[in-house]
């Protein structure tokens, strides 16, 4: 029987953010196991990122945002309950809160999720896939405009549906956050035709990937097709547009460049693949 065989995508998110954040991930590429990263189309170093990211040969998909305080993709004018004064809401809990309440309209927030498309790719993204911010592409009422997008533009979409596991249980918020989206993943209808899900994980770990979590991860990961998110970040930058976000970019970026992850990965037999050599290679 042929040995079944595990396909990774280590795609690092928040391209174009932050300078800081932009050479952690380039460097995670170069040096690590890093394949693919997302690119938040109207961030503040968004042309720079994608220049640099083509340069180098790294894979690029669309982070789809709808927080962080970041301006639209969009004329304001025309999108006005998705960043109103300006800017996108806050939090992932802003937006979520606002939508669920029916503060936001959804033509408008089907226009903002175009023209960040058109955005990426007019700063030269060749965009391989789709995944949102803080993942509210998960979102009742969100994720069928995400899912329609991602049919017609044939474009495979991040599906954070890890299930917890016992270690989870020592930090419960992370835990929660997770287990929240898992059930979101889960228990949403059927992708229609022509939408690829890729089973994700990383949610629970996120900003907190240090080594031997990374390690963890990989001896957990089964057969089949995954991606892991990531966060690797040179230092510990000060984001303006979410200034109390602390994560640990800095102990991302040294695990995904660790030789012990990678001979980790070499051991378990793990092909290390962007969204693009995925889809080709089914």
């Amino acid at each position: 029987m042929a040995r079944k065989i595990t396909r990774l995508v280590v795609n690092a998110d928040d391209l174009g953010l932050h300078a800081s954040l932009d050479a952690g991930i380039l460097r995670a590429h170069r040096d690590g196991i890093v394949t693919s990263a997302t690119l938040l189309a109207t961030g503040p170093t968004a042309p720079e990122a994608a220049a640099r990211a083509r340069e180098a040969g790294l894979a690029v998909g669309l982070h789809l945002a709808l927080s962080t305080r970041l301006p639209p993709a969009a004329p304001v004018r025309e999108v006005p309950t998705v960043a109103p004064g300006g800017r996108m809401r806050g939090s992932w809990a802003d937006f979520a809160r606002a939508w669920l309440t029916g503060q936001v309209r959804r033509d408008e927030l089907a226009r903002e999720l175009e023209a960040q498309l058109d955005r990426a790719r007019a700063l030269g993204v060749a965009v391989d896939h789709l995944d949102g911010h803080q993942h509210l592409h998960l979102l009742p009422g969100v994720r069928p405009l995400v899912e329609a997008m991602a049919a017609r533009e044939r474009l495979p979409l991040r599906w954070p549906d890890a299930l917890p596991r016992p270690g989870w249980l020592r930090t419960p918020g992370p835990a929660l956050k997770a287990t929240v989206l898992t059930v979101l993943a889960r228990t949403a209808p059927r992708a229609g035709l022509g939408v690829r899900r890729v089973s994700a994980g990383g949610v629970f770990e996120a900003g907190r990937l240090d080594e031997a979590a990374l390690l963890a991860v990989v001896d957990a990961l089964p057969a089949g097709d995954f991606e892991l998110g990531c966060h690797p970040g040179e230092g510990a930058p000060h984001v303006p547009e979410d200034p109390v976000w602390t994560y640990g970019w800095q102990a991302e970026l040294e695990a995904l460049t660790s030789a012990r992850v990678k001979a980790r990965l070499h051991a378990r037999g793990v092909q290390l693949h962007s969204y693009g050599t995925l889809v080709s290679a089914t």
